[in-house]
């Protein structure tokens, strides 16, 4: 998706920060999992969930990637985040003014009838072109 967006291309990097382990119990099990954060330029900041089930919500990821955004931001221009779990993709957007405030897209998922996935390439792109 970042390849099909332009954000492998210049003037985007991409850096990742180091992996947070998650665990949680279901019907006695406990299932592990871990979100893998990648920075491209200290504008967008994509976390995501790793698990074999998909117990784990995006609720989850959003304060983490809200930590994220507010240690690197120091400017007047919003930053923004994607947090998805491979099938739910939430995005959210960071501004600062007298002090920081944050909004949260609607919920795109790959399991509606109709796949939401050209709607989230859709918002990449143009983030890729807002960034740039």
């Amino acid at each position: 998706m970042l390849d099909l967006t332009g954000f492998y291309d210049e003037p985007f990097y991409i850096r990742s920060e180091q992996s947070i382990k998650i665990s949680a119990e279901d019907e006695g099990e406990i299932i592990r999992g871990r979100i893998d954060i990648l920075v491209i330029q200290e504008k967008l900041w994509l976390l995501v969930i790793e698990s074999k089930r998909p117990i784990f919500s995006l609720l989850e990821t959003i304060p983490q990637a809200l930590v994220y955004m507010l240690a690197s931001h120091n400017s007047e221009k919003p930053v923004f985040g994607l947090v998805t779990s491979g099938e739910d993709f939430q995005f959210i957007k960071l501004i600062e003014q007298d002090k920081p405030k944050y909004s949260l897209s609607d919920k795109f998922t790959l399991s509606r009838r109709e796949n939401e996935l050209y709607k989230v390439l859709s918002v990449l792109k143009k983030l890729s072109q807002i960034l740039s």
